[in-house]
């Protein structure tokens, strides 16, 4: 495959075929090299301007024709050397002629040719495959909304959306059906989704999450027909060998893409045994005066369906073209999923392939998320990562791939909450993949005056494709105009133009009441996984009403959504309320039994609740159930919420006790029981100066004396704790919880998101001493405010779990991810301190060690989540 450098100095005609991503990047990039006098021609058979197929998804949820999906505005299509030619396919090629020819018998000669022909969507091979719909263009998208709002019409019900496979394009499928008003099952050949990019925790993690957006899955089966009723021919079911069939209204297929190597093919081209064509590090193909780029070229037998190295590929042949030695040195493998709510990631060496690595593992059942770093064996070079449920460190370690990290790698974990600022990133670290996009042109971008994060998208490229890159490009941003002396702007995100104290005032004095109202008034676009959960905990602080109703659940986190606390297992945590750790011999019984029943690992948290770990999805409602009848409540231990009000026995017990602690932690308790705040908070009343409640680590603590209660504030454990401060002393009753209601409601509309009030009450402008002056002076004239809006919210809280088992449409969420109700047999636990917990890698290489179903005794033992 050897050539020599195509002249830079003499004009060229170069044919592109394709009109995709890729043939738009390849346009760019050669129009703007230097002393590169080229004329280009591109044939696109779509009869549209090259758009961005990333964000078909966004096309498919958002309002019909509201999303304008062309790269980069389409500016370089009216460049005077390109002539774009639309719904205009290559028929033939004749490398020695050098010449193509389109299917309406034009032939054009070229002195050079780029094949960009993409990919196809795979097909079944079954019968009745040639009903089922794909998701590949806008012709795709145009049909599947259009035959949801038919079936809706023919059937007077919500359509039955199935969607054969469970990657990427299959989950954002699933969720655009949801979206338009369909239900949605996945059926995937493997026992857990997105196999490809996650590993197995992982990809239970992510089977979990998926089923709580209330997606059911059909997992570790093919279809074998996709089933049509005799009278109309229309479909009805998906069919399977084994099990039983899926009735469903329309079937969409997400099982891959198969390269177009056709033309190239037909031409005599090398064409990979696996589809493709064959390229080498210069993306030439077999041919002379022929490359070839993007879904259609085969690099080291393999296909790539992503951004980044089709991108990458564009600029190599530009460059070469215009005399340059660019060559492949690798791809940036990276991937995030953009679906509302579902935090998904993966990067480098995710499946932890390299030799003696060392994978780094945190699962936190309390925020349901699995988090996983591959490092070399000493533990200083980052090789890949996988993120479930919190990608937040993505952002930060994707551009540090392949680099010796500053610090151990288990400090980049959500375990410790600390994050590589942004001003940590090298020069030469690529902050947007998908572009090839470094921190240090972001810079030179920032420095050169721009200071808008639009126009240093634009300016710089980053963040214009996949967008996951997004939230780095913004921190970059703040931390350099801050070093500047520059304000930085306090934006929520792109979307919306306020801050989040902002937000909550003007949702609140317009009575907005739901996700589309407030966009439509205040934000632009479709949203983000910012906004969302920022607009979905503002709506549930002011208006208390089921957390997962008018069209709310989809913008909530992932616990929000179960009423539970996902596992690294996939299973959930159950913790009911136990108002200042009082609790009567009969109620501990019921949850002894309830444990017992349901093989439940069970522990009493720092906190004094008990927490049940393992439920399956679908026993939720069962537990949740006894539970109610009981007389417990759901404890939000899922939610950005109060999560408990801890306490000593005071002096009813107690010989030191000075008030009833327990007495006022139970009123305190059950007062903020359910309030939804910007992050979570907890609360401690100590009955003397002996602190046993440890009120003082607590965002509201507060402390018995002789003349009367002593409040504190903004304290917390963590990470980073923080002791609470003295905001007023010597309290009687009332005048202590009015105080509170002032304080939390306070803090509730002036917090920026995910805010803990250590935090927020640092940065206030005057510190303790401004939070004394609202709180305790009403200096702002707003005390009776806040008082009312707290007393509104003690007047319409409604337990969760209670009116969920009210409600069978609330119900149907908590479904099974797996065929049938039966418990997943694929899990393997072990004993340990004698209650099941699940097996290490290590132990499910040794069968005799592992317990299935009913618990065998193996060695003194509990169940908890297994260290990887």
């Amino acid at each position: 495959m050897s050539r020599s450098p195509f002249s830079a100095r003499s004009p060229q005609h170069v044919v592109v075929v394709g009109g995709g991503p890729a043939a738009h990047r390849f346009a760019e990039a050669a129009l703007a090299a230097e002393d590169h006098h080229v004329r280009l021609t591109v044939l696109a058979d779509e009869p549209w301007v090259p758009y961005d197929r990333v964000q078909l998804s966004a096309a498919l949820t958002g309002p019909a024709g509201s999303v304008d999906l062309t790269l980069g505005g389409g500016t370089v299509w009216a460049d005077p050397r390109v002539d774009l030619r639309l719904g205009t396919r290559a028929e033939t090629l004749d490398p020695a002629a050098r010449t193509v020819t389109t299917a309406a018998g034009e032939v054009l000669g070229y002195d050079e040719l780029v094949l960009a022909t993409g990919s196809a969507a795979a097909r079944l091979d079954v019968p009745g495959a040639h009903h089922a719909l794909v998701l590949r263009t806008l012709d795709d998208v145009a049909a599947i909304r259009a035959e949801v709002g038919r079936l809706r019409a023919l059937h007077g019900r919500t359509p039955r959306g199935a969607v054969i496979g469970g990657g990427l394009l299959g989950l954002e499928a699933a969720g655009g059906l949801q979206e338009l008003g369909a239900a949605a099952t996945v059926v995937h050949s493997r026992r857990w989704l997105m196999n490809t990019q996650l590993d197995e925790g992982a990809g239970r993690a992510l089977n979990a999450l998926i089923s709580a957006r209330g997606v059911d899955l059909r997992l570790g089966e093919r279809p074998t027909g996709i089933g049509l009723r005799r009278s109309d021919g229309e479909v009805c079911a998906v069919e399977f060998r084994d099990g039983p069939d899926l009735e469903a209204d329309l079937v969409i297929v997400a099982t891959g893409i198969r390269a177009r190597d056709r033309l190239a093919y037909n031409a005599g081209i090398e064409t990979a045994p696996r589809g493709g064509v064959v390229i080498d590090e210069a993306c030439r193909t077999s041919a002379e005066h022929v490359w070839a780029i993007g879904e259609v070229a085969s690099w080291n037998g393999e296909c790539l369906g992503l951004v980044a190295p089709a991108n990458a590929m564009a600029e190599i042949v530009a460059d070469r073209l215009a005399g340059g030695r660019a060559g492949i040195g690798g791809f940036d493998t990276a991937t995030k999923l953009k679906l509302a709510g579902v935090d998904v990631a993966s990067f480098g060496d995710a499946h932890a392939a390299t030799p003696e690595c060392l994978e780094v593992v945190y699962a936190d059942p309390a925020r349901g998320m699995y988090q996983k770093l591959v490092v070399t064996q000493d533990a200083k070079t980052l090789l890949g990562g996988v993120f479930v449920g919190d990608a937040e460190p993505y952002n930060a370690l994707r551009p540090l791939l392949g680099r010796e990290l500053p610090g151990e790698p288990g400090a980049y974990l959500s375990a410790s909450g600390v994050e590589a600022p942004a001003g940590e990133l090298p020069d030469d670290a690529v902050l947007c993949s998908c572009n090839n996009v470094t921190t240090g042109a972001v810079r030179e971008q920032i420095a050169c005056g721009v200071h808008e994060l639009g126009e240093l998208k634009t300016c710089s490229r980053a963040g214009t494709q996949c967008g996951s890159c997004v939230g780095m490009l913004k921190k970059t941003l703040d931390l350099e105009l801050a070093r500047a002396g520059v304000e930085v702007s306090t934006a929520l995100c792109e979307h919306f133009e306020l801050s989040r104290p902002e937000l909550f005032e003007a949702v609140r004095a317009l009575d907005l009441g739901s996700w589309d109202e407030v966009l439509a008034r205040f934000g632009t676009g479709l949203g983000c996984d910012v906004c969302k959960p920022v607009v979905a905990s503002v709506l549930a602080s002011q208006r208390d009403e089921y957390v997962l109703d008018a069209g709310r659940g989809a913008l909530q986190d992932t616990n929000d959504r179960a009423l539970a606390n996902m596992q690294k297992d996939g299973t959930y945590s159950v913790v009911p309320r136990v108002p200042g750790g009082e609790i009567t011999p009969e109620k501990l019984i019921v949850l002894g039994e309830v444990a017992r029943r349901y093989g439940l690992y069970t522990k009493i948290t720092g906190a004094l609740r008990v927490d049940m770990f393992g439920a399956r999805l679908e026993q939720l409602p069962e537990i949740w159930r006894e539970l109610v009848d009981a007389g417990f409540e759901s404890g939000q231990a899922y939610g950005k919420a109060l999560r408990n009000v801890k306490s000593c026995v005071g002096s009813t017990w107690c010989r030191y006790g000075v008030q009833d602690s327990t007495g006022m932690a139970v009123r305190l308790e059950l007062r903020y029981r359910g309030l939804r705040s910007p992050h979570k908070f907890k609360m401690g009343v100590s009955g003397c100066a002996r602190e046993c409640a440890e009120a003082r680590g607590k965002d509201v603590g507060i402390i018995s004396t002789t003349d009367g209660w002593n409040l504190y504030t903004g304290g917390n454990g963590g990470a980073t704790p923080a002791h609470a401060q003295l905001l007023a002393q010597g309290l009687d009753d009332e005048t202590l919880v009015r105080y509170v209601d002032r304080y939390l409601m306070y803090y509730i509309r002036t917090a920026d998101r995910l805010q803990r009030t250590a935090r927020w009450q640092e940065e206030l402008d005057g510190g303790i001493e401004h939070v004394r002056a609202v709180v305790v002076e009403d200096s702002l004239g707003i005390g009776a405010e806040l008082e009312e809006a707290m007393a509104r919210h003690v007047e319409r809280y409604e337990d969760e779990w209670a009116a969920t088992l009210k409600d069978p449409e609330r119900l149907r969420r908590f479904r099974s991810f797996v065929n049938d109700a039966a418990p997943d047999d694929s899990q393997a636990y072990v004993l340990e301190r004698g209650q099941r917990r699940p097996a290490t890698a290590a132990e499910r290489e040794r069968p005799a060690v592992l317990v299935a179903g009913p618990v065998l005794p193996v060695r003194e033992g509990a169940r908890r989540p297994a260290e990887v």
